[in-house]
């Protein structure tokens, strides 16, 4: 029985992914929720998730950067990005360290600078 229930823990945790509040508050904070074709960043960012061209590259997904502008394709990118660069914190649903590679790039956890998005998408977790 304790075997059973530590293949099935360990299975769980394989799976976790932050919870869908990350994603909402990374939508809020890019945009304020909206959606559709926004740029950002002197246009240099596309969509609700406000994504970069070397963010959609990075991330590996297959599809054209103009589609960045819808939510759920955004998202599909950004999972597989904060999968590729911060595996561990995706398994552990660590919100904090996700905002701030997101916000930063790969190594964005470690940037001062992204320290306050890390905090603004914490607090819009629930």
């Amino acid at each position: 029985m304790k075997r059973a229930l530590f293949l099935l823990a360990l299975c769980a945790t394989t799976h976790a992914a932050p919870p869908d509040s990350f994603w909402r508050a990374i939508h809020i904070v890019e945009t304020s929720g909206r959606t559709g074709p926004i740029l950002g960043d002197q246009g240099r960012s596309l969509g609700p998730l406000q994504i970069m061209r070397a963010f959609h590259a990075d991330s590996r997904v297959a599809g054209d950067y103009s589609r960045c502008a819808e939510l759920e394709y955004s998202k599909r990118v950004a999972t597989a990005y904060l999968k590729r660069w911060a595996p561990e914190a995706f398994a552990k649903g660590d919100v904090v360290t996700l905002a701030r590679v997101f916000n930063g790039g790969p190594r964005g956890h470690l940037k001062a600078a992204t320290k306050g998005y890390g905090a603004r998408v914490k607090a819009l977790t629930k």
